[in-house]
């Protein structure tokens, strides 16, 4: 595993033009997130700019590409580069879905009539959990890799997206702490983070896709060999711990980890593609005016290769 200043080395050194493909990455954080410009990641794209973009985002965690024009099939396409793409319905109102195709995932106020959701619609309420601090997928066996979120319409202000670097939290927690939570197992479920919300309109059939399920809290980066912090909205139990102390001790690290200068706010142009790993990061969205402007935002999210606990630490 790189130490600090060789990892920091490193990080400055990759800066600039990618490999030798026409990939240019320039800083927007002092630790992690980068713009990234000169590929149209609407067509194809050959192995090596696949692997640059690959490498980059084992260093810098976020990549932000502007002025990408997709149609949902092109952004599937792109995704398939990296791994498998997640179905990921809507896990309420699946009957009144707005997008065709379950693999790419609505991140709008619309409704299937392409109108901005009542301020009462059930869906809306279920949405604003994306407010939370969470990684994709964290209350699925086998959780998310990359996130690829791609901005069809914004609003005229709000609604950016901030991400947090979950290795450089860790590498900042002090050694006792680190000794204390290494080896502990939390349990997510969207019941957990929803119920954050005052948010429990759940049917039978939903309640029962929301089993909760073990992640290690702490886990070992597979791209870059870091050990990360793995924390998440839907964290609502610590194994073998009393849940009001195994909440405090989530609020804590969380309060840590989204410090600000462990935290990359993005504010969102049409076509802009940010890819973020889940793997070390989390996000949050921030509030916008949603009962009156639209917004529409889809996302292509990859599984990760194993359930946590499988994978080597």
């Amino acid at each position: 595993m790189p130490n600090d200043l060789a990892d920091k080395a490193g990080l400055a050194a990759h800066r600039g033009a990618a490999s030798d493909t026409a990939l240019r990455i320039t800083p927007l954080h002092p630790v992690f997130a980068e713009r990234a410009e000169g590929l149209d990641l609407s067509g194809p794209l050959t192995p090596a700019e696949v692997a640059a973009i690959g490498k980059a985002m084992d260093r810098y965690a976020v990549l932000v590409f502007p002025g990408q024009r997709f149609e949902d099939d092109q952004q599937l396409t792109f995704g398939r580069h990296f791994g498998e793409v997640e179905a990921v319905p809507t896990l309420v109102d699946q009957g009144r879905r707005r997008l065709s195709d379950n693999r790419v995932n609505d991140i709008s106020n619309l409704g299937a009539d392409g109108q901005i959701l009542a301020a009462d619609d059930r869906r809306r309420m279920y949405n604003l959990g994306n407010l939370l601090w969470h990684s994709d997928s964290s209350f699925k066996p086998t959780p998310a890799q990359y996130s690829m979120l791609h901005a069809r319409v914004i609003p005229p202000e709000g609604g950016e997206t901030e991400f947090a670097d979950m290795r450089a939290a860790w590498d900042a927690l002090p050694a006792k702490k680190q000794a204390e939570i290494r080896d502990l197992v939390t349990e997510h479920s969207l019941i957990f983070s929803r119920a954050q919300l005052g948010f429990d309109e759940f049917t039978p059939e939903e309640r029962a896709r929301c089993t909760p399920v073990p992640q290690r809290l702490v886990r070992r980066h597979q791209g870059s060999g870091r050990l990360s912090l793995y924390l998440s909205a839907h964290i609502g139990r610590i194994q073998g711990w009393p849940t009001p102390e195994a909440m405090a001790l989530i609020r804590e690290l969380t309060e840590f980890a989204t410090q600000r200068q462990f935290v990359y706010s993005h504010r969102w142009a049409v076509g802009d593609l940010v890819i973020w790993d889940n793997r070390c990061t989390m996000h949050r969205g921030r509030p916008y005016e949603d009962k009156v402007h639209p917004r529409d935002l889809r996302r292509v999210t990859l599984s990760d290769s194993a359930p946590t606990l499988e994978q080597p630490v």
